[in-house]
């Protein structure tokens, strides 16, 4: 993980292969955002081979073979889709580039996994639903803050069992270290990250649509500013949002770039669910100043206190199941609606977002 901005953050689980070597074989390409490693580390725990690389940064490419060696390096993209035997291309483009390049894939008759936001504007959502439909082929998302962190994968795993009963509430919260020497010029651009609420927010309402069971959602109110760093003056530092879902759960997160840097990870990530019957809060990252790690559960329902450390003792079953889904035409990882909702709601908390800091 890394422990300075979240920009390379890339758990590793213990291998669970659904597919033998060379059955299920992926490219990654646009190497612009860190999670790239995390989205080709689950993929290959989960049996699938990647085959190719291809961005056109040398720079880039050289970082990200000193990782996994077993790519070769394509000419371009092109040389990539052209191959048949590649299933799915996953990519960590600019934000504001996803949608085109996904477009672009799955034209090419090609599944697409993308990095979170998928896109930073309701027409790109818009056009690529619509070529998601003509081509019937996927357009995935790596939440990476609900897939790919097992207290977030076990909470789901507790929801469903019925542990709290029916979700009505749902808080997030996202903070981040900036870390702003390390970050690329876009990362400061609006129209090119979009906004905190498009960018870091996805994750908050994804999860909010996932515990609560929601196909809908109405975003009740959302705030945004620059507190801090003028400098920046197109960074949203801070931003949160309330939300009700079309069963009447509701949800309010905050986001922001505020984690000072006497933490020991990148940020204090915590999701709490209220349901009808219980609680369960989960420290995602760190147990401040226990020393203790993250992945930590906590569950009080009619039977108690419960306290799970579920530290490499769960895995990350959405790789395995995005493998198969894209084998199978179907959809046990994450439904395309879903996936579609989630990015659709955090553009409208973006747009409808109060600036808090305007005039200070």
């Amino acid at each position: 993980m890394g422990s300075a901005d979240g920009m390379n953050y890339a758990p590793k689980g213990k291998p669970n292969p659904v597919v033998k070597p060379g059955e299920f074989v992926f490219a990654a390409v646009a190497l612009d955002h860190g999670h790239i490693y995390g989205q080709c580390n689950g993929l290959i725990e989960a049996g699938a081979t990647l085959k190719w690389v291809y961005d056109s940064d040398q720079e880039k490419v050289k970082n990200f073979l000193e990782k996994f060696p077993q790519a070769k390096q394509a000419d371009s993209i092109d040389q990539i889709l052209s191959d048949n035997e590649v299933k799915l291309v996953a990519a960590a483009a600019i934000p504001s580039e996803r949608s085109a390049l996904g477009n672009r894939v799955m034209k090419a008759g090609k599944d697409y996994f993308t990095d979170k936001t998928p896109f930073t504007t309701l027409a790109q959502l818009e056009e690529t639903k619509k070529i998601a439909a003509e081509t019937g082929k996927k357009y995935m998302v790596y939440y990476s803050e609900r897939i790919h962190v097992e207290s977030a994968v076990f909470a789901g795993q507790l929801v469903k069992e019925g542990a709290i009963g029916k979700v009505i509430q749902v808080t997030g919260f996202g903070p981040h270290r900036l870390n702003a020497p390390s970050r690329p010029e876009w990362f400061f651009e609006k129209e090119k990250y979009g906004g905190i609420l498009c960018d870091i927010g996805s994750h908050q309402i994804e999860q909010f649509l996932f515990y609560a069971g929601c196909k809908d959602a109405e975003i009740l109110h959302s705030k945004i500013g620059n507190y801090d760093h003028p400098q920046y003056p197109e960074l949203d530092d801070y931003g949160d949002a309330t939300l009700r879902g079309d069963n009447g759960a509701t949800q309010f997160f905050r986001v922001d770039w505020f984690t000072s840097d006497g933490l020991s990870t990148w940020g204090d990530g915590r999701t709490f669910i209220v349901g009808t019957e219980g609680t369960i809060e989960v420290r995602k990252y760190v147990e401040l100043a226990r020393g203790t790690g993250g992945n930590q559960v906590y569950l009080v329902n009619k039977d108690g206190e419960q306290h799970f450390d579920v530290n490499g003792k769960v895995g990350y079953p959405f790789f395995g199941e995005l493998i198969k889904d894209c084998m199978n035409r179907t959809e046990n990882a994450m439904t395309q609606e879903h996936t579609f909702k989630a990015a659709e709601l955090c553009l409208l908390a973006q747009k409808q977002a109060i600036d808090v800091t305007k005039d200070i």
